[in-house]
């Protein structure tokens, strides 16, 4: 399958970026499942339904994401024409409702990522079972990889990361500047909400006068995720937290989708061949913004990102 490359009409990583919003297909239905979670919290689980010998493909979302993501609707449109099922876990606090306990979720969550992929294998019966995330859900499912090394291939058959923010310093201090506040103001506003009604049940969490000021996601990870998480500050944060060191430790086959234009991530900091262990195949077109990958005539449709993440898995494993 050919590398991704933007139909002419739309322009540029910022436009590549937004205009999935404004052509999001209407979701499947899917059944929910409430787990509980090892220290007594909840997630939500939504799951496409398929033939039971069919594979299984787990799809982590991004910051601030959901099964209502653009990305989720259409891997859930793509495996429900392929006949594969879909299980889609909501990081704590992103299914709609706020979870129990202190803590949230983060880009280096593995730990988090461990216990849901154990959980989903015990019950697939040893179908495929592949696992793909988007953005922040991409790098935590990258270290998780890296630091479980040849011990991953118990629970997966293979991974893919799309757009993942490997380099968290990097992503972060270019999301505060230009254009790309947007994308960090939109973040912040949920965020904040989200973290303000969670200082509610638990008083003196974190500092709220700092969480309020914060104008960057620099200023909101040394305020919030930092301390909530057991971080020293944003920088021990970022640093702790990227994939990319870890990718050469990965021993399970593995894609990485990182767009040349993803406003997101400058290309200057993506990994080369040398960086990555050799059954991970990086794949950084010219093109695609920020989990866009747009195609077709006007007005486009996002059916090549699931097809790209289909014919990984069922073509490319060996």
């Amino acid at each position: 399958m050919s590398d991704y490359r933007a139909p002419s009409w739309l322009p540029g990583g910022h436009a590549q970026t937004l205009w999935p919003l404004l052509i999001k297909p209407q979701r499947p239905k899917m059944r929910r499942e409430r787990w509980t979670t090892p220290d007594g919290d909840f997630i939500d689980v939504d799951h496409l339904d398929g033939p039971p010998d069919a594979p299984l493909l787990v799809l982590f979302h991004g910051l601030e994401g959901s099964a209502n993501s653009h990305y989720a609707i259409s891997t859930a449109l793509a495996c429900r024409k392929a006949g594969w099922r879909l299980a889609l876990p909501h990081f704590r606090g992103c299914s709609g409702e706020l979870n129990h306990r202190p803590r949230a979720y983060h880009s280096g969550d593995s730990a988090e990522i461990d216990w849901i992929l154990r959980r989903l294998h015990a019950g697939n019966h040893e179908r495929p079972l592949h696992a793909a995330g988007v953005s922040l859900g991409g790098n935590a499912l990258l270290k998780w990889a890296g630091e479980q090394r040849e011990a991953a291939s118990q629970w997966v058959t293979g991974i893919a990361g799309i757009c993942p923010p490997l380099d968290l310093a990097a992503c972060g201090h270019h999301l505060a500047k230009g254009f790309n506040r947007i994308y960090t103001q939109h973040f912040l506003s949920t965020l904040k909400a989200i973290s303000a009604a969670r200082l509610r049940q638990y008083p003196g969490l974190f500092d709220e006068t700092r969480m309020r000021a914060a104008i960057n996601l620099y200023q909101f990870d040394d305020a919030v995720t930092a301390p909530v998480h057991g971080f020293a500050g944003a920088d021990d944060y970022w640093a702790r937290s990227s994939a990319k060191p870890w990718l050469q430790s990965i021993a399970v086959p593995a894609l990485v989708i990182n767009p040349r234009n993803d406003p997101f991530l400058p290309a200057r900091h993506l990994p080369k061949p040398a960086d990555v262990a050799p059954g991970v195949r990086l794949e950084q077109p010219a093109t695609g913004g920020h989990v866009g990958f747009v195609s077709g005539p006007f007005p486009g449709n996002l059916d090549w990102l699931p097809q790209r993440l289909l014919h990984f898995f069922r073509r490319e494993i060996a």
